[in-house]
């Protein structure tokens, strides 16, 4: 059926398969339905790299071309798919029956991992018997799958940003531009996290904030030294600040009160020994807080 694309791009530690291995995994734990599976979208087909729970080798190697299957339909649809009793079906076409019912799956359900609208992995759990879909698996799935697509969503911009420094041999050569550029996917970062209640996701995406930072960083300027402890929101904050942003795009972009964006930009400047907002800024970036 082809070979499944190998990931090698890594956000914290992880690369490609493994966030989607990880993901599988969950969704095992999650649903409680008994088989997980699923890949990513590559040139126009699903390529299944990640299967939990699987009593056969049925499923290895699979590759779901768009609009065949189950899952071929939640792709083109970009919308989760569901067949109670697979065998019967008639919603889907049966082109992969020798893989699905070879591994003894009746109960199948397929959701897309949805990036910037566009589908760039499925997700699948089965049962071996007919069983409905509650609140249980579905949220479940649905969990799982927008976690998945937030990470692939922060590597992404991550990866796009972080070319931009590989043309300089040192952060103290960035172009002005390419600085800014850099500065602002730190903050964007900050924001996408800012939404993230996983905390092993949060600390994978705070890894790559620090990478950031440090590529984005001015060296060309006097470190100083400051025996200062931001909270997590008032940097989340003074990085939107940074970019210039007022206090009600500031709390547009974090889901934050325009009043308590006031708030973590007051304490922050108290802290930072700073009259404004720019003195502020000025003074995180070389204490080493901010990029």
């Amino acid at each position: 059926m082809g070979a499944a694309p190998t990931g090698s791009i890594t956000i914290g530690s992880e690369t490609d398969d493994q966030l989607v291995a990880r993901a599988v995994d969950r969704l095992t734990r999650l649903t409680r339905f008994p088989v997980a599976f699923g890949g990513y979208e590559a040139d126009g087909a699903v390529h299944v790299t990640a299967i939990s729970g699987a009593r056969t080798h049925q499923l290895e190697g699979l590759v779901v071309q768009p609009g065949r299957g189950l899952g071929g339909r939640a792709l083109v649809e970009k919308r989760p798919r569901l067949a109670l009793d697979y065998r019967s079906s008639r919603s889907i076409t049966h082109d992969y029956d020798r893989v699905i019912l070879g591994e003894g799956i009746a109960t199948l359900f397929a959701v897309p991992v949805m990036v910037t609208g566009r589908p760039r992995a499925v997700l699948y759990c089965g049962s071996w018997s007919e069983k409905p879909v509650g609140d249980v698996v579905a949220g479940g799935a649905f969990e799982v799958a927008s976690e998945l697509g937030t990470e692939l969503r922060v590597r992404d911009e991550v990866q796009r940003r972080l070319s931009l420094a590989h043309t300089s041999s040192a952060p103290a050569t960035l172009a002005s531009a390419t600085r800014e550029e850099l500065r602002e996917s730190y903050a964007e970062l900050r924001s996408i996290a800012a939404t993230v209640d996983d905390p092993d996701l949060r600390e994978r995406l705070e890894s790559v904030e620090k990478r950031l930072a440090a590529l984005s960083a001015d060296t060309t300027e006097t470190p100083l030294t400051l025996d200062v402890r931001l909270s997590r929101r008032e940097v989340d904050v003074l990085a939107c600040a940074a970019l210039g942003a007022t206090n009600a795009e500031i709390a547009a972009t974090l889901s934050l009160k325009e009043v308590t964006v006031k708030s973590y930009l007051q304490s922050a400047m108290a802290k930072l020994d700073a009259s404004t907002r720019h003195a502020a800024v000025a003074k995180a970036r070389r204490a080493g807080i901010l990029p």
